[in-house]
């Protein structure tokens, strides 16, 4: 019995599954829309916007935890998009359903920064 199962598996062990984070991240970051599966927008949605709160701060400790994340140059995109949202709260990215995907019926989702 999986007691504690909020935290999807995405069929990877944990080193892989942080990297596809780390790696989806950086791209939603760089280019503001990604398509991707559900489960892994999903996923994605709040490890991107704990990252975007944590870029209001902008210290230097923010940004080398940011940077060892995302990289150097999400990093300076992720800082631009924190200014932007600085009077928000949370709630800065959205995820919308798309149709199965054709090879193996998986569902999609396009995920993006609002």
């Amino acid at each position: 019995m999986r007691h504690h199962n909020q935290n999807r598996k995405l069929g990877r062990v944990r080193k892989q599954r942080k990297a596809l984070l780390n790696s989806l991240a950086r791209s939603l970051v760089l280019h503001n829309k990604i398509k991707t599966t559900e489960a892994k927008a999903k996923e994605l949605r709040p490890f991107v916007e704990k990252l975007i709160t944590a870029a209001k701060n902008a210290s230097v400790s923010v940004r080398r935890v940011l940077s060892a994340k995302v990289g150097p140059s999400a990093t300076k995109k992720a800082m631009e998009l924190a200014k932007k949202y600085e009077g928000r709260r949370g709630g800065y990215s959205r995820i919308t359903k798309m149709s199965t995907r054709k090879s193996d019926g998986s569902k999609m989702a396009v995920i993006e920064v609002i």
